[in-house]
């Protein structure tokens, strides 16, 4: 078959290269690099991530499966969070009890302590609901009030660590749905002190599976060329190219962002538009820098994520990642990428700067996966994207391979 594949980010490269041993594949991508949010840039000799950046050992086996085919390393990584608020002069660092108390003065602040006891029984409660199945159908901050969960447990650590996950404000994190929270949360270890899975991230930055990829043979590769529109007919689909080039296939792949999908499309029918304009995005600025007064103050608190309160509740996340600790760089420079910096990064510490988007999660969307059977495989099309499932790198690799699957292929 002659298939186009709309977007060279993680799930297009997959269902580029899986269908592409059987079938003729075009893949069209307007931007420069391949792999979407896998955007690496190279700075001093160091290849630096500033979108994708970890997976695990637990939760991303076809990722990894993926890796291994491709021959592509992957080096251990420290994951650890940080909280700083300079109006409550707090801050802190979750990873062990010495940089947990970083700020000594945590010693002797009820509010402190409180919030460490809600933090347990709030794993307690996660972790039956989780194992039992029988989690409420209801908002993450309905549960929490319901509950009885409030203070710093609330204000500084869940809503802020779930904020920095989903890359979501604070008022979408209460909006979140409370069954895709805790089945997350339990899968990844994170209603757990011990027992956490070991996060990796790719030996060299990300972009060396994409790099492997750019060598392959099994598709033909549109770069710098986008697409403009997609229309469907009984026996072909119809693709024109930014370029003004019209295009037949007889199926075609949407490995782009659902809202995306749907603005290409001149004949979405009702279930497309219900499904695809369901799911919400939220627009993240990303700042590589060597500023590191986005960091906390006392060096014991500096973490792999270094949240900061202080955005508004309905504001986008403002979360530094310390590069340095996460992919293990080797430099006396200390190397940040920042999303929607609250405070002024200094000018000459900047390197580049970049947008990123994210699916947001709420019942609404919830109740648009559920309907993905309705428009996927039906009309010469399919939709694969990390907005399927939990909005990770495994998610992207998940979906295409669903897709693959109805052409007889897999990993």
């Amino acid at each position: 078959m002659n298939i186009a594949v709309v977007g060279a980010g993680v799930s297009g490269l997959v269902s580029a290269h899986l269908l592409g041993q059987r079938h003729k594949i075009t893949l069209f991508e307007p931007e420069q690099w391949l792999g979407g949010h896998t955007h690496t840039v190279e700075v001093d000799g160091l290849a630096i991530d500033t979108g994708f950046i970890v997976f695990n050992d637990r939760t991303y086996p076809l990722f990894e499966k993926f890796l291994d085919q491709l021959g592509v390393a992957k080096r251990k990584a420290q994951m650890s969070f940080s909280v700083t608020d300079a109006q409550q002069d707090l801050e802190y660092n979750g990873h062990t009890l010495n940089t947990l108390f970083a700020q000594r003065r945590n010693l002797l602040r009820p509010q402190f302590w409180q919030m460490v006891w809600q933090i347990l029984r709030f794993n307690k409660l996660g972790t039956e609901l989780a194992s039992s199945g029988n989690i409420p159908d209801v908002c993450l901050g309905e549960f929490l009030d319901n509950h009885g969960f409030d203070g710093w447990m609330v204000s500084h650590y869940l809503l802020p660590m779930g904020a920095a996950i989903w890359s979501a404000s604070i008022d979408d994190m209460r909006r979140f749905p409370l069954q895709f929270f805790l089945r997350f949360f339990h899968h990844h270890g994170l209603l757990a002190v011990t027992n956490r899975p070991q996060w990796y991230t790719v030996q060299g930055g990300s972009w060396q599976y994409v790099k492997r990829l750019q060598q392959n043979p099994n598709f033909a590769l549109e770069q710098g060329n986008g697409v403009q529109a997609v229309t469907r007919s009984a026996d072909h689909v119809e693709v024109v190219d930014s370029q003004g080039k019209r295009w037949q296939f007889d199926e075609v792949v949407f490995a782009c962002h659902s809202d995306q999908a749907l603005a290409l499309l001149t004949d979405a029918t009702a279930a497309e538009q219900a499904v695809l304009g369901a799911i919400r995005y939220a627009d993240n600025e990303v700042i590589l820098h060597t500023d590191v007064s986005q960091l906390p103050q006392r060096r014991d608190a500096w973490a792999s994520w270094n949240y900061q309160m202080g955005a508004g509740a309905d504001k986008p996340v403002a979360l530094s990642y310390n590069m340095n600790i996460l992919q293990g760089l080797s430099s006396d420079k200390t190397y940040c990428v920042t999303l929607n910096p609250i405070k002024a990064i200094k000018p000459s510490s900047i390197i580049g700067k970049y947008r990123y988007a994210h699916p947001q999660f709420d019942l609404a969307a919830e109740a648009a996966k559920a309907r993905r059977n309705e428009i996927c495989g039906v009309n010469r099309s399919h939709f694969c994207g990390a907005y399927w499932y939990s909005g990770f790198h495994e998610d992207g690799v998940r979906s295409a391979v669903d897709v693959c699957r109805r052409f007889g292929l897999s990993l």
